[in-house]
């Protein structure tokens, strides 16, 4: 079935690579922020009530999912994200953004074609082993991310596998990356106010000396976590923003710190907001110093599922094997991760890079090949989602893939949250195990 499913998906494409190139560049020249994709929700659905698809829009205004194929058995959901990032693209492209300080430079733009055009082309297969969700998602690019809410309203429910995608222009066109395991860290933001009563930088000692108290913190934390957690986890404090006093011989009475906090152990990031709260407190109280500490939690890592890995090589192999290219654990935060907390999955990394030796993420100029050639993400997308469906369909009955992983399941949910019963290993912390990823 997944080889009929290729064969169809292959067709669709080679008849409607313009269509795919046409969508991708009006989503690029009309980007939109985090929970404002208004414009972008409207485009998508009409797109898929136009291919006599039931796009359904999200309670919130902005996302849409949309189910097609078999309504009983397993069902397979892809994602993509929509939103675009407050920046100006200074690109030259006949097609650059039309909106003043707001571009697709992460290349959600590209996932949301992609995904469009594998809709299209399963829902041009003349049957499917199995059912597929649609998830367009809203708000990636804010903290903790929009998938949350996608999850809060029930876009779950039924999913025994989900998959996604993302551009990444380090990896050159032809090329898409995955491995098992850990693809992404967890990320969160430190937030440090300091207050000291101020003073005259010739008296250091009749006050509290706020500026030696924001270089304890700066260099101390960073430091001491180092030594607080275990070095294989991957945990990396760093600044991005230090504000404090006007003159040479002043000492202020107010600065701020500003800065992520980055994992690739699930198991820390639980525990990492104590951590760096009793850190700072260690670090400021032999000063006098009183500061207040805003720690906003972002997501956990993505953790990509062996099987759901191996559904996606298996996949990219099928174009051939130079296709599949090796990639390390990203120190950067997904929110795709959330969707994991349910069932399991896997994302993968799409080259898109015209000169992947140079290129950077999220950075202007633009740096995502305007060239790449989408279609081919959205054949591979719509190989792996048959290749998905039809081992589903081969190992589904309520129970029986989780049950055959020392699982038990919720009876409400049946399809969604687990609690394993058997340990297993966290990549790429070594040796540290872990159940199944919940939010807690």
């Amino acid at each position: 079935m997944s080889e009929s499913l290729s064969a169809v998906a292959e067709q669709w494409l080679a008849e409607n690579t313009d269509a795919l190139v046409r969508w991708r560049r009006h989503i690029h020249e009309h980007p939109e922020l985090a929970r404002q994709e208004h414009a972008t929700t409207e485009y998508v659905a009409a797109r898929l009530a136009e291919a006599g698809l039931n796009p359904k829009v999200l309670p919130g205004g902005t996302g849409v999912t949309c189910d097609f194929g078999p309504e009983d058995g397993p069902r397979v959901a892809l994602r993509a994200d929509m939103d675009a990032l407050p920046m100006q693209e200074r690109t030259g492209a006949a097609y650059s953004s039309t909106v003043p300080n707001v571009a697709h430079a992460c290349g959600h733009d590209a996932h949301t074609a992609i995904l469009l055009g594998a809709a299209m082309a399963l829902n041009s297969a003349p049957s499917l082993p199995s059912g597929v969700r649609l998830i367009f998602q809203p708000a990636e690019e804010v903290m903790p991310g929009g998938a949350i809410d996608v999850v809060a309203t029930g876009a779950m429910a039924g999913v025994t596998r989900i998959f996604a995608l993302h551009c990444d222009p380090r990896l050159e066109v032809g090329k898409v990356a995955i491995r098992a395991g850990a693809i992404t860290s967890a990320a969160d933001t430190v937030e440090i106010t300091l207050h000291s009563p101020g003073g005259h930088t010739s008296r250091p000692h009749l006050t509290a000396d706020l500026v030696y108290g924001l270089g304890t913190v700066i260099t101390g934390l960073p430091g001491v976590l180092s030594r607080r957690i275990d070095p294989r986890a991957g945990t990396v404090m760093v600044w991005g923003a230090v504000n404090a006093g006007q003159a040479a011989n002043a000492i202020p009475q107010i600065g701020s710190l500003a800065g992520t906090v980055r994992t690739g152990s699930r198991d820390v990031w639980i525990t990492l907001e104590d951590t760096v709260r009793d850190v700072i407190a260690g670090l400021l109280a032999p000063l006098r110093i009183d500061y207040t500490l805003n720690y906003r939690r972002g997501v956990p890592p993505v953790i990509n599922e062996a099987e759901s890995t191996h559904i996606f090589v298996r996949a990219i192999q099928d174009i051939g094997l130079d296709a599949l290219a090796e990639t390390t654990q990203s120190g950067g935060g997904e929110d795709f991760s959330w969707y994991l907390e349910e069932v399991p999955g896997a994302m993968a990394r799409l080259g898109c890079g015209r000169d992947p030796g140079r290129s950077s993420i999220s950075t202007s100029p633009i740096s995502i090949s305007t060239n790449a050639p989408w279609g081919w993400g959205c054949g591979r997308w719509s190989i792996s989602s048959s290749r998905a469906q039809s081992r589903a369909r081969s190992n589904w009955f309520p129970g029986r893939y989780y049950a055959r992983r020392g699982c038990v399941i919720r009876a409400r949910n049946p399809l969604g949250r687990l609690r394993f019963l058997r340990r297993r290993p966290l990549r790429p912390d070594t040796g540290r195990t872990a159940g199944h990823p919940r939010r807690r």
